[in-house]
């Protein structure tokens, strides 16, 4: 009986095919980018006042300094953005005379400062004051989707396949990235992006696996930070094309439209896992795969090694409740997920608030997304070098820091702040990658 270490060896364990396989799965995480971090632009803000169209009738030639100064009330020297002056039925005389004292919130809705072409959720579905609430809400359901994703298609790729889920999350994310350009009001805005990020995580969580997979478990960490290397590109990509193109339908068009090309192009040529083939007992099907491969790698896979390939079949008592029945899976999970959740709430609080930061919000993701490849690839060396452990724990320790070191700067020093937060992003993204590596040698094959 052979079984697939000795298959791999003989096929060449990390040739031209694993190769070619990993640069294709780092596609969808270029896209993914786009699709967890678009908000940041989609979502912009802009100074805004109420709309005080109401005294125009009184005063049509009035301008609009003059408008703003009769109906805005003023708070420390500035108009508010929230509040106006209640309309009455004065002529503009009595008016610019007496003045208004009475105050109430927008009734018409509000105008916005924005460049000429230039559109976000906020501006087109009016989300600000008392409806300012459901752009945070847009995002918390966004993330309500990733974690729905995470805990369905992994159990979706055991069933079904690694390549199934995989192109089924690429086509959701291209159907519904694209259809959330056409959203006739934030809910259905907010309806899609759970969609799709319920996708999003499938591609995230079943790229890098398919990958180690087809590869010796050596090269599993590889796998991984290669296929997420091309997150943080994406981001910077992001960036430039939400710089060119300011109109948020245009842009998150733009940015989503490439994808139906990247699922035709994956549904002829992605190949499914061998490994997974032969857990499920399709030992033909596996075969055949594993002879694709030895032919790109221009190796010839024994015929004897192939007739004795035994099944791969899955351990029967793994089971998901094991973590809580057994004392030191039950302490590793809670160990590690506290790791993924201190992970999580660094990286999106400082991703998800690049244009709080005082400086060029272009030009800070930009920075962002650079900082990150250095993290993702040093991630690597350091993993070999220092462990699993200790790495884990001091970049977490580290960019935990630099989080509340943000607190403690005073904003009227908006590159001292943005510095210290490219610091944090370093940190907290070199957690990541460490994360999902270490989590995924943490449990037996069974239950992972």
């Amino acid at each position: 009986m052979s079984n697939f270490r000795q298959i791999l060896s003989e096929m060449g364990e990390f040739g031209v095919f694993q190769k070619c396989l990993v640069a294709a799965l780092c596609i969808p995480n270029f896209f993914t980018a786009f699709d967890m971090i678009g908000q940041v632009f989609i979502g912009m803000s802009f100074p805004h006042h109420c709309n005080t169209d109401w005294i125009l009738e009184r005063g049509p030639n009035l301008t609009e300094e003059k408008q703003i100064n009769l109906t805005i009330p003023m708070k420390e020297g500035k108009y508010e953005s929230c509040k106006m002056f209640m309309p009455v039925d004065w002529d503009l005389e009595t008016i610019e005379t007496y003045g208004i004292n009475v105050t109430t919130g927008c009734t018409n809705g509000s105008d916005f400062e924005v460049p000429k072409g230039t559109s976000s959720i906020v501006t087109e579905f009016n989300l600000v004051c008392d409806r300012s609430n459901l752009i945070e809400a847009s995002q918390s359901i966004y993330m309500a989707g990733l974690l729905l994703g995470a805990l369905v298609l992994g159990q979706m790729a055991d069933r079904f396949g690694r390549r199934f889920v995989i192109l089924l999350s690429l086509f959701v994310v291209t159907v519904f990235g694209f259809s959330s350009g056409f959203s006739p009001n934030v809910y259905v805005y907010m309806a899609l992006k759970f969609i799709s990020g319920i996708a999003s995580s499938g591609i995230l969580l079943n790229g890098f696996v398919i990958a180690g997979e087809w590869t010796d478990a050596s090269k599993f960490a590889l796998c991984t930070i290669v296929c997420h290397v091309f997150f943080p590109i994406g981001l910077m990509v992001l960036s430039g094309v939400a710089y060119s193109i300011r109109n948020w339908r245009s842009l998150q068009i733009v940015l989503f439209s490439p994808l139906v090309l990247v699922v035709g192009i994956f549904y002829w040529l992605l190949p499914e896992s061998a490994r997974w083939l032969l857990t499920q007992g399709r030992k033909e099907e596996a075969i055949k795969e594993i002879r694709r491969a030895a032919k790109v790698n221009g190796r010839k896979v024994p015929e004897e090694l192939l007739d004795k390939l035994e099944f791969e079949a899955v351990s029967k008592g793994g089971s998901i409740l094991d973590i809580f029945r057994i004392s030191y899976l039950r302490r590793r999970a809670l160990i590690m997920s506290s790791a993924w959740f201190g992970t999580s709430l660094m990286y999106y609080g400082l991703s998800l608030n690049v244009g709080n930061f005082g400086l060029n919000i272009y030009l800070t993701q930009f920075i962002f997304g650079a900082v990150e490849i250095p993290a993702r690839v040093g991630s690597l060396l350091f993993l070999q070098h220092f462990g699993r452990k200790i790495y884990q724990t001091a970049v977490l320790l580290f960019g935990g820091c630099t989080c509340l070191a943000i607190l403690a700067i005073p904003k009227d020093l908006p590159v001292v702040v943005t510095i210290v937060a490219v610091v944090g992003k370093f940190a907290s993204t070199a957690s990541f990658q460490s994360v999902y590596v270490y989590s995924a040698e943490l449990y037996p094959t069974a239950l992972r």
